[in-house]
Parts: C-alpha cells; sequence; structure tokens
C-alpha cells in the first residue's frame, strides 16, 4: 500500500488540480454565456465566445511553443491558473462588452499556454508505463467535470448570483494553482542560455517542428487525422442546438436532460477504462474508439428521436474516453520532450485555423441546403475517415509507436541544431 501511495502521490496531486480546474472551465462556461446574454439579449454575442478562443490560438500559438520549451512547465501552469483566477473575477466589474471580450482574449491567451504545458509536465512526471491509466483517469474527472460543473453552475446562480458564481470559478482555478506548488519541479533552465522570444526565434523553432513532421511522418499523420476527425466533430457540436430542436423538434428542457444522459454515457466510460486500461492495448483503443464515436455522430446525424439522439450521444460520450485517452498516450509517447511544447502549439495552431473555417463553411451551407443534408454528409465522410485512420492504427508493421514500455521504438529524436 505504501508502494502505491509512493508511485500514485505526484500523479494524484496532479489529477486533483486538473479536477478542479476541469469544473472550473464547465463553471465558466455556463456563467460567461449567462453573463454576455443578460448584458446584451443578443444571441449572436454569446455565439462569438465560441470564436474568441480559435481566433486567439491563431494568433498566439506561433509563438507560445517556442517560450513554454525554454521555461519551467509546472510554473506556467501555476501562472496561467492564477492569471485565469485574477481575470474572472474582474468579469463581474467589467462595466460594457468590450472590456468583458478584452478580459476573455486574455483567458484564451492564458489557456493557450497552459495546454501545451500541461500536456509536456504530465509527460515528464508520469513514467511511460503508468501514462495510459493516468490518462483514462484524467478522463474519468474531465468526465465528471462535465456533469458537477454546470450543475455546481446552475445551482449557484439560482441560489446567489452570475457574479458570485465567477468569484467560485475563480476560486476554482486558484486551489488548483496551490496544489501544482506541491508537485516537483521536474526541470532546470539555465537563464543565460535561454533563447530571446524574437521573430528570427521563432522561425527557427518552426523549422524545429517542420524537421520533426519530416522526420516522424507516421506520428504526424495519425496525429493530423486525429485533429481533422476532432474538427468534424467540433463543426457537428457547434450546431447541435439547432439541430436537436428545429430539425428533430426536442424542447429546451430534452436538450438539457440530452447533455446529462451524455454526460453520463462518459463517466461510466471513463471508469470503466480507469479500472480495466491495463487490460486494452492503446492501438484497439484508439480504433475502437475512433470508430465507435463516429458511428455515434452517424446517429446522430439520422435521428428523428429524444430515443434515437440518446442512443447517438451515449455512443459518443462512452467512445471519446476512449479515443482521447488513447491519443494523448500515443503522442506523449512519441513526440520528444524537448520540443513538445513547440509541436503541440504548431498542431493547435493548425486545429484552430481549420476549425474556424469549417464552422463558417458548415453554416452557410446548412443555409443553402438543409442542416439534415450536411450533418449526414459530415457524419458519414467522418465515418469513412476513420476506418481509414483505424487500418492505420492497427497495421502490424506499425506496433513499434504502441509500445508502453521504456524501450517505445520509433523515431522518437530530433536534432535541433
Amino acid at each position: 500500500m505504501k508502494d502505491i501511495w509512493r508511485d500514485w502521490k505526484n500523479p494524484s496531486i496532479l489529477l486533483l488540480s486538473i479536477g478542479f480546474s476541469s469544473i472550473g472551465d464547465f463553471l465558466y462556461l455556463v456563467a460567461i454565456n449567462i453573463i454576455v446574454y443578460q448584458l446584451t439579449g443578443s444571441a449572436a454575442a454569446v455565439a462569438a465566445l465560441w470564436i474568441v478562443g480559435p481566433l486567439t490560438n491563431i494568433v498566439t500559438k506561433f509563438w507560445t511553443g517556442s517560450f513554454i520549451d525554454y521555461r519551467s512547465k509546472r510554473k506556467l501552469m501555476i501562472v496561467t491558473h492564477l492569471v485565469r483566477a485574477a481575470f474572472i473575477c474582474l468579469i463581474p466589474v467589467a462595466t460594457n462588452m468590450v472590456v468583458i471580450y478584452g478580459i476573455l482574449v486574455v483567458l484564451s491567451v492564458a489557456k493557450a499556454f497552459f495546454n501545451p504545458s500541461s500536456i509536456t509536465y504530465i509527460t515528464i512526471l508520469i513514467p511511460i508505463e503508468k501514462r495510459k491509466r493516468f490518462n483514462s483517469i484524467q478522463s474519468f474527472a474531465s468526465s465528471g467535470a462535465f456533469i458537477i460543473g454546470p450543475a455546481i453552475g446552475g445551482s449557484f446562480i439560482l441560489l446567489t448570483s452570475v457574479e458570485a458564481t465567477l468569484w467560485l470559478n475563480a476560486f476554482f482555478f486558484l486551489i488548483s494553482a496551490i496544489l501544482l506548488f506541491f508537485l516537483p519541479e521536474k526541470e532546470n533552465f539555465d537563464k543565460e542560455t535561454i533563447p530571446t522570444l524574437t521573430i528570427g526565434q521563432v522561425i527557427h523553432d518552426f523549422t524545429i517542428v517542420q524537421k520533426f513532421m519530416v522526420n516522424n511522418k507516421y506520428v504526424s499523420f495519425i496525429y493530423m487525422g486525429f485533429i481533422i476527425i476532432m474538427v468534424f466533430s467540433f463543426t457537428m457540436d457547434a450546431q447541435e442546438v439547432v439541430f436537436t430542436q428545429r430539425v428533430v423538434g426536442l424542447s429546451e428542457f430534452d436538450y438539457s436532460l440530452l447533455i446529462s444522459i451524455t454526460g453520463i454515457g462518459s463517466v461510466v466510460g471513463a471508469l470503466l477504462l480507469s479500472v480495466f486500461s491495463n487490460k486494452f492495448a492503446l492501438r484497439f483503443m484508439i480504433a475502437i474508439g475512433l470508430i465507435m464515436m463516429t458511428i455515434g455522430y452517424v446517429i446522430y446525424a439520422f435521428s428523428w428521436s429524444f430515443t434515437s439522439i440518446v442512443a447517438g450521444f451515449v455512443t459518443i460520450g462512452f467512445f471519446n474516453v476512449f479515443l482521447n485517452a488513447g491519443i494523448v498516450t500515443f503522442y506523449q509517447n512519441n513526440v520528444p520532450v524537448n520540443v513538445m511544447g513547440r509541436v503541440t502549439s504548431i498542431y493547435q495552431l493548425i486545429q484552430s485555423a481549420i476549425q474556424v473555417v469549417f464552422i463558417l463553411v458548415f453554416g452557410v451551407i446548412a443555409d443553402i441546403v438543409s442542416l439534415r443534408l450536411t450533418t449526414v454528409t459530415l457524419a458519414l465522410v467522418m465515418l469513412l475517415f476513420s476506418f481509414i485512420f483505424s487500418v492505420s492504427v492497427l497495421k502490424s508493421n506499425n506496433k513499434s509507436f504502441y509500445r508502453e514500455d521504456n524501450n517505445v521504438k520509433g523515431e522518437l529524436h530530433l536534432e535541433e541544431k
């Protein structure tokens, strides 16, 4: 028992920190949507909230990786949580929408730093043989936050106010930052050797990332394929309120219930994976998770009733956990830590740019043709891509990329000179 606690003490603290910040993320989503709608009464102003993050990513991801890879990831995570806590506290006292959108941009920039720092620190802290289980438990924490966060937010808004809910939200990020102080510092940077963040340095780091992609074609293909499929799902998710209510005819209550049931599906899937993660091969987690999640979207696209949409959403929620835990573990095992911040930032830049284009094009086409036809087409194309992707994952000659011990094979080394 002591050995288990010793091995899992730091991972447990990190998981607790991630859990608090995940609840904070969902609290924030509930509160910010309500406060913006209360101030403006405009659905367009609320919809613009979904664009702020991807647009900020497009502007910032060019250079965040160059900053992250030469600094302590743990300290960056702490600072970004503290920045988010401080600026969320400012939202209730903001005088107009211009100030609020300015705060939202700062929060998006902080998140742009946090995500690559987080995945890199997890890779450094968690030994390779524990990563799959850690990522499975992290999925369970995130899925639980998907249910708990909105529940706390809704209850707190009813009992107090939106402003008080935002302050509670800030408190969760503060707790998350405090927990990170109890984790070890795994990196030691000599300040004299840290390059100055200049345009020349950013361009040089782009060539490093390009070299990684060229030297690691299979890893790049798998992760880019995952990004494209996730963009498909994000595009359909962005229209799900309109689709469920206008096309299928569900009420707002039905939709709220639907989201809760989906969350329960995710929690059940994540719990199962957390307990039995060592029984599932990494390749099969990714392939089965992807195919079944995509089938869930096809069921959703062809849905005609509440029951059929529930079937689709539960399938999506349950198997999305397998896919995410699998692909994150694959990524951590195949991308060198010394360039992970830069590589992650560039991948997220590409993802954000594609997301913005897809959402806009999908919205226009749905108005010209029909939302049902557009959604069905997107789901079927996504299913086709998932089969092609899964064949590449399951090919026996690619097994070395899915090893889960310290002898992971594959093109893991990158010369920076």
